[in-house]
């Protein structure tokens, strides 16, 4: 690897474990998230040693501090971490369900300094409601993006979870968000891990997968919205056709995480073992630029089937969330989309 600098890797986004608290139970959710977790929420006296260390070695990059785990807004003093962030020169967002936002919370935010936001739209209400495992889900989120539009200064979209229950519907999904507004849009596919694990039928097939690239190709052409899949793994001939940038996986290269507990790992979506230290016992800063090798180098990844691989100096290995604990790759998209054009070549 080439000697490392400040500025070899500068870190652009730092995704915090803010509470493992949710007001939902989704079928789908990574994290196992539940309405009274185990876990306490970090306190943000331990959390914003993080951005001093930041601040200190990189003064001049902005680098975008997410909350994410369970639900941010249920965290009492969510206003107070969010001012504080912003107080310290970092820009700071949030992935949120859309179970509490109304008008007086939006305003609250915004007085905080939100820059971002992300909600979850997973459907039409009875797909939506079946997946967050709630009969309200639907209507409350729905209802949050009339408040969240007039927010000033923020940028945000709608994520949805693609699966075999609402992928028939995504067609009806976009004219309803067209119709609402929205302007950006996320789409991902359900990897199972967290609890998603114990539910088989959340993940697409194959050709299925090749459905949603065809979709999302499509939605692009078409310019009513700003429609990209996320990043997910790398998609052979549909990069550059289903998002704006080819794929890289970014964790622990220009993104790391600090979970609820202190560890410090490259993404929260990695939830098999690649934690690199811990800020309870360890410098951010020293750990950030010096102990992230295995995010860094991906040569250790040229196992199974991604050994004799032809695309691998393009993909890398796929990201590292896709990765279990003994460094098996859970799906490679690349493969899976040959197999589904190879599939619907033979049918014709």
């Amino acid at each position: 690897m080439q000697p490392i600098t400040p500025t070899t890797y500068p870190l652009r986004q730092l995704f915090w474990e803010f509470t493992l608290n949710c007001n939902l139970n989704c079928r789908h959710c990574g994290s196992e998230c539940i309405k009274a977790h185990r876990s306490d929420d970090m306190p943000l006296e331990d959390f914003l040693p993080v951005l001093d260390e930041i601040k200190q070695h990189q003064p001049d990059t902005k680098t975008i501090v997410f909350t994410l785990g369970g639900e941010p807004l249920v965290r009492p003093d969510v206003m107070r971490c969010g001012w504080e962030i912003t107080h310290k020169g970092f820009y700071w967002g949030f992935v949120s369900n859309g179970m509490l936002i109304d008008g007086p919370t939006m305003r609250e935010l915004s007085r905080c300094g939100l820059t971002s936001l992300a909600i979850d739209i997973d459907g039409l209400a009875p797909e939506h409601n079946w997946l967050r495992n709630s009969p309200i889900a639907f209507d409350r989120v729905y209802n949050a993006i009339q408040y969240i539009r007039r927010a000033p200064h923020l940028v945000w979209d709608v994520i949805t979870c693609v699966n075999p229950r609402n992928l028939p519907h995504l067609p009806e999904i976009r004219r309803m968000l067209v119709e609402a507004g929205v302007k950006r849009w996320r789409i991902f596919t359900i990897i199972p891990m967290g609890r998603a694990e114990g539910h088989p039928e959340l993940t697409i097939t194959d050709d299925q997968l090749l459905q949603v690239m065809e979709f999302i190709r499509q939605t692009r052409l078409e310019g009513q919205i700003d429609l990209s899949y996320a990043c997910e793994g790398y998609l052979g001939g549909y990069e550059g056709l289903v998002r704006k940038r080819h794929f890289r996986c970014q964790a622990g290269r220009n993104t790391a995480s600090v979970r609820i507990n202190g560890d410090i790992s490259g993404c929260l979506s990695i939830r098999s073992h690649y934690d690199q230290g811990n800020i309870y016992r360890d410098s951010f800063w020293d750990v950030w630029q010096n102990r992230f090798r295995p995010y860094r180098d991906h040569s250790w990844m040229r196992t199974g089937e991604c050994a004799e691989c032809p695309v691998f100096d393009r993909c890398q290995g796929d990201g590292m969330h896709l990765r279990r604990d003994d460094g098996s790759l859970m799906r490679c998209h690349f493969n899976a989309l040959k197999r589904a054009v190879a599939n619907l070549k033979s049918t014709k």
